[in-house]
């Protein structure tokens, strides 16, 4: 197992090279040396730098909010499915799975085609919406999921399969009113893309994954006790109830204002976690950390995928994660299948 100072250490440098790549690839090419000296003189450390004024702008008005609402939403999206994966003790366990991606996508859906907005709350009306939607679905399925207190778990599995199916029939219910200028918008849901991250989105999105990015790590102990059971995990003086709160209030917030911004991702939340748990084992003081840099790394360089390999045209990124977690999906079900064969 790698050390945790080197295994941050080292995902962080990887955060650093893709962004230089994401903001730095594209029809109009910037070079490493020019990204810093723009980043230089805008801290005011430079006075001028070797760069054209067409690629100051592409940079700092295009590319770099890019940029920052992938890695905020992938460091969302996958610290969220660890810390949910802990929470269940299952590695199946999924923001998406169990339908919080659902329900906030179906409430922005329903914003997009009947026109709503939240008043005085402006541009963050939209993330508003969608945690208020991923907060209702995942409120259902924890209570379906309860038994005499309990949390089952396959309960949880079949209950957000019930509401991704529900949710999905209103879904194309509001896509067959919808206009064509709506329909764009649906597909853009549906899909998931980060072309229209601009600083605004940016700056609506940063508060709503800022707060579980900061606080989910500091769960890593609760959670290494929750492995153990809930049972025993109260007997260490963890309480339960509390946890499984928080997890869920914080979670939903970081799925659903990255729903409002980028759409339908699929697989971070689900896979990264898992690459990480072969590396670092079980433990989540280094998966949790872990997770959110390696869940930033992979959406900035699936979004510059998604950009550049039908250029001009532009994929949609959720196609891209869906094409790379899909075979590391079935590859955990046949594990888990073998692991329950053997103990059989």
């Amino acid at each position: 197992m790698l050390n945790k100072s080197i295994l941050l250490t080292l995902l962080g440098s990887l955060l650093v090279i893709s962004f230089i790549l994401s903001t730095g690839i594209g029809a109009l090419t910037i070079y490493p040396s020019q990204i810093l000296e723009m980043i230089l003189v805008k801290l005011e450390l430079m006075t001028n730098g070797n760069y054209q004024v067409n690629q100051e702008t592409v940079f700092w008005s295009i590319r770099v909010p890019r940029v920052l609402a992938g890695g905020l939403v992938g460091a969302g999206l996958a610290i969220s499915g660890a810390c949910m994966q802990g929470l269940f003790r299952n590695p199946l366990a999924d923001p998406g799975l169990i339908g919080i991606s659902a329900g906030a996508s179906l409430t922005a859906s329903i914003f997009i085609v009947l026109g709503l907005n939240i008043g005085i709350l402006g541009y963050y009306g939209l993330s508003v919406a969608t945690f208020l939607g991923a907060s209702f679905t995942t409120w259902i399925v924890y209570r379906l999921a309860q038994t005499n207190g309990k949390t089952l778990v396959s309960t949880m599995l079949l209950a957000g399969v019930a509401i991704n199916a529900l949710a999905g029939a209103c879904t194309g219910f509001l896509t067959y009113l919808s206009d064509d200028a709506q329909l764009r918008s649906l597909t853009f849901w549906l899909l998931g893309s980060l072309g229209g991250a601009n600083w605004k989105n940016v700056m609506a999105l940063i508060p709503f994954v800022i707060i579980p990015v900061l606080f989910i790590p500091s769960l890593g102990k609760q959670l290494n006790a929750f492995a153990l059971g809930e049972n025993e995990a109260a007997y260490m003086g963890v309480n339960v109830s509390r946890l499984k709160v928080i997890v869920i209030i914080l979670t939903t917030m970081a799925v659903g204002a990255s729903v409002a911004i980028a759409g339908m991702i699929g697989f971070i939340g689900l896979v990264i976690p898992h690459i990480l748990r072969l590396i670092t084992g079980p433990n989540h003081k280094i998966l949790l950390p872990a997770s959110m840099l390696l869940g930033a790394i992979v959406l900035i360089l699936s979004d510059l995928l998604s950009r550049t390999i039908f250029a001009p045209t532009e994929l949609p990124i959720g196609i891209i994660t869906s094409l790379l977690g899909t075979p590391l999906f079935l590859s955990i079900l046949l594990k888990e299948k073998r692991k329950q064969t053997f103990e059989i």
